[in-house]
């Protein structure tokens, strides 16, 4: 598990250095939201597969409840909320630093 979580991470490290270093043609970074949707909707379709082949997940999928679908439910909404409030901070304060390394 802990093999797993530093092989995540040191990915998501790799990432980060190339697009700090600027190494991406534009043609890339143009289509990066793309890109990424198309990765997640890869990652969901494999995850469906994995859950509709084990079957102590359906059998047990009706017995988990309403907590489940209240626990995912909030889950999604509080940070879909998080991720808002932080992106005006974010985006308002690379607005301002643009702002002042332009003087």
């Amino acid at each position: 598990m802990a093999t797993r979580l530093a092989l995540y991470l040191f990915i998501l490290a790799i990432g980060a250095f190339v697009g700090l270093k600027g190494k991406l043609k534009e043609q890339i970074t143009s289509k990066m939201d793309t890109i990424q949707s198309l990765c997640l909707f890869f990652l969901l379709f494999i995850m469906g597969i994995r859950i509709g082949v084990d079957e102590k997940v359906l059998s047990s999928f009706f017995k988990l409840g309403y907590q489940a679908v209240i626990l995912s439910a909030f889950s999604v909404f509080f940070s879909v909320l998080f991720v808002k409030c932080i992106k005006g901070y974010i985006v308002k304060d690379s607005k301002q630093e643009e702002a002042t390394n332009e003087f």
